[in-house]
């Protein structure tokens, strides 16, 4: 009896791992349009005043989409951790004027600390409703992060950005226990 709840156990979780990871992929490498009215870039985090792997790419990803669509606007997420210099949305920022991005095409979210408050805070500084909206995320979170802007009222087209190498066992396994968890508790 013991063993059959054990081998249930780890069938079941072997099957839930796989189903996400085929949801996941599949909303990371969803076509987006060529006309969004915004980027969206969820933030990440800021070791001191420089860019963390997975923001650098989220950002970079974002910057090849404002440069083939001329008339979009980005939004920048993500507000300043303890141990960070600076917000999230700060870094983000400075990189893609470095890049050439004009100010006015760019817009500070920068109180967040959460995926959820990126979008919730995203909602007092812009009327979305109505607009297309491209996410940027890293490909993992994508999935996770698709539900939740639904729930908030965006119409979003998730863009994936690579996930480093360096964070990729930790960041998907963490992230299968997140989409569980925002399945179950986060409404």
């Amino acid at each position: 009896m013991k063993k059959k709840m054990i081998y249930t156990f780890i069938g079941s979780l072997v099957l839930y791992i796989v189903i996400i990871s085929f949801c996941m992929y599949q909303t990371a490498h969803k076509s987006v349009p060529h006309n969004a009215d915004y980027v969206l870039v969820l933030g990440s985090k800021v070791d001191g005043d420089q860019m963390s792997p997975s923001l650098k790419e989220r950002v970079k990803t974002a910057l090849s989409y404002l440069q083939a669509h001329q008339q979009t606007k980005v939004i920048v997420t993500g507000g300043k951790g303890s141990d960070e210099e600076i917000s999230e949305a700060e870094a983000a920022y400075r990189f893609l004027r470095k890049e050439g991005i004009k100010k006015n095409r760019i817009i500070k979210e920068d109180q967040s600390t959460s995926t959820f408050e990126n979008f919730t805070f995203t909602k007092q500084k812009v009327d979305i409703q109505h607009k297309k909206v491209v996410l940027v995320s890293n490909d993992f979170h994508l999935f996770r992060a698709s539900i939740i802007a639904k729930r908030q009222g965006f119409d979003v087209y998730p863009l994936g950005a690579k996930t480093p190498n360096s964070i990729k066992l930790q960041a998907y396994f963490r992230e299968y226990a997140a989409i569980l968890k925002t399945w179950l508790f986060d409404k």
